[in-house]
C-alpha cells in the first residue's frame, strides 16, 4: 500500500497550513471566543473561494471529489490553528448525509449551495438517554396528511446555532404506529417550534441543545425514501471521528513544536531545559504519540470506505487511542511549560482544552475501546 501524498494532496496541504498560519493567531482566536456566532463569516466565505466546502462533495453536484484522506489533510490544518469555522458540522456531517441519503432532487438542491458557502448543516443526532448509543433514539415523527410533525429533544448539535438547515434524526411514526426506522429530516433553522439553546464548546467554536416542539414539516422534508438510516449514520459519524482524529493529531503537533522550543529557550541553572535528559526522554514519548495518532487517523480515513465492521473497528480505535495520546500530549506540554502552562494569556492552554473536547465528542477512549473489542468478536452484524 502506498500511503505517500499524491502532488495534489501536497498542494493542499501546503496551501491549508500556509492559509491557517496566516489567518489564526492568537488575537484572532480571542476574538472569535468572544463572539455570539462563533467564527468568521468572512473567512467561511475565503473557504468557499478556496474549494475547501467542496472537497469531498461529488463532481457532479458541484464538488471536487474527494475523500477522506484530503478531508484529513485538511482537518490536521486546522487543528495547528484551532479553526472554529463548522466545517465538520457542515462539510464532514451534514453534506455527507445529504449525498448518501438524499434523493437526486434533494442534493441538487443543498450540495452545491453547500460548496457555494450560502448553506450550512448542522446534525441532531445525539440525546441525553443515548450515552452514544447512536441507535438510541426517542426523538419521534409521526406521519400526518400534510407531512411529518416531529417531537424531541437534542444535545449537543455542533454549530447548530449557526445553520440554515438542521439535520434532525427521528424514529418514524407512520399509520400503523412506531415503523421502528430511524429518519432524518431537514428542518429549516427559523420553523416555528424549534428553540435552539446555544453555549460554548471548550476550546472554541459552539454547540447547542434543540427542544423541538410541535414541528410540522411537509413530506418531501424526510431524506431519501423513508428506509432506516442508521447504517448512513453510522457511516457518517465514522468518517466524522476520523477527521476529527486528524484535527487532533494538528493540535498535538503545534503542543510538541511548541515545548519542543521553549524548552531550548528556558533557562534553569544556567542551561536550558532541552538540555536535562529527562526532559528529553519526556519531549520524545510526546513525538511518538504524535506519530502513532498520526498513523491512527490516516488508517481510519484509509477504511472510511471499507465494510462497515471494518470501518467501524478502524474509527473507533483510532478514536480511542488517539484519544489517550491527545490527553498524555496535553499534560506533558502544560508541564514542561512550568506554571505559566496554566495560564490563559498561554496558548498552550487553548490547545489543551481542544484535546479535551474531542475526547468527549461521539464518545471518550473507554467507550470505543470497549465498541473495538465488540466488533472484534466473530459473527458481529455488519
Amino acid at each position: 500500500m502506498d500511503l505517500n501524498l499524491s502532488d495534489e494532496q501536497k498542494l493542499l496541504r501546503e496551501s491549508a497550513e500556509r492559509f491557517v498560519a496566516g489567518s489564526y493567531d492568537a488575537a484572532h482566536r480571542r476574538k472569535m471566543a468572544n463572539d455570539p456566532l462563533g467564527f468568521s463569516p468572512a473567512v467561511w466565505k475565503q473557504f468557499a473561494e478556496l474549494g475547501w466546502l467542496a472537497l469531498p462533495l461529488p463532481e457532479e453536484f458541484g464538488g471536487l471529489g474527494g475523500g477522506a484522506v484530503d478531508v484529513g489533510i485538511l482537518m490536521e490544518a486546522f487543528g495547528r490553528g484551532l479553526v472554529s469555522e463548522p466545517y465538520v458540522a457542515t462539510v464532514v456531517l451534514g453534506a455527507a448525509l445529504i449525498e448518501r441519503c438524499g434523493t437526486t432532487e434533494q442534493k441538487q438542491a443543498s450540495l452545491p449551495k453547500v460548496a457555494d458557502g450560502s448553506l450550512k448543516l448542522a446534525f441532531a443526532h445525539s440525546e441525553r438517554a443515548a450515552r452514544f448509543d447512536l441507535a438510541k433514539v426517542t426523538t419521534s415523527a409521526n406521519k400526518t396528511a400534510q407531512g411529518w410533525h416531529l417531537a424531541g429533544s437534542k444535545i449537543a448539535v455542533l454549530d447548530g446555532h449557526a445553520a440554515d438547515e438542521i439535520i434532525v434524526s427521528a424514529l418514524m411514526h407512520d399509520h400503523h404506529g412506531p415503523s421502528g426506522r430511524i429518519g432524518l429530516f431537514v428542518v429549516p433553522a427559523t420553523e416555528s417550534g424549534l428553540a435552539i439553546s446555544d453555549y460554548a464548546r471548550l476550546g472554541g467554536g459552539r454547540a447547542c441543545n434543540i427542544e423541538l416542539c410541535d414541528v410540522h414539516l411537509p413530506a418531501d422534508a424526510l431524506l431519501g425514501d423513508g428506509s432506516d438510516t442508521l447504517p448512513a449514520i453510522d457511516w457518517a459519524v465514522d468518517r466524522t471521528m476520523a477527521a476529527l482524529g486528524a484535527e487532533a493529531v494538528g493540535i498535538m503537533q503545534t503542543l510538541l513544536d511548541t515545548t519542543l522550543e521553549y524548552t531550548k529557550i528556558r533557562k534553569q541553572f544556567g542551561r536550558p531545559l532541552s538540555a536535562n535528559q529527562v526532559i528529553r526522554h519526556r519531549l520524545a514519548d510526546m513525538a511518538m504519540q504524535v506519530d502513532e495518532s498520526r498513523s491512527m487517523a490516516l488508517r481510519a480515513a484509509l477504511k472510511a470506505d471499507s465494510p462497515p465492521v471494518e470501518r467501524a473497528r478502524a474509527a473507533s480505535g483510532a478514536k480511542a487511542k488517539i484519544g489517550r495520546c491527545a490527553r498524555f500530549v496535553g499534560e506533558q506540554s502544560i508541564q514542561l511549560h512550568g506554571g505559566m502552562g496554566v495560564t490563559e494569556e498561554l496558548e498552550v492552554g487553548a490547545y489543551f482544552k481542544r484535546l479535551v473536547a474531542f475526547d468527549t465528542l461521539f464518545g471518550g477512549s473507554a467507550h470505543h475501546y470497549a465498541r473495538h473489542a465488540e466488533l472484534g468478536r466473530p459473527n458481529v452484524p455488519a
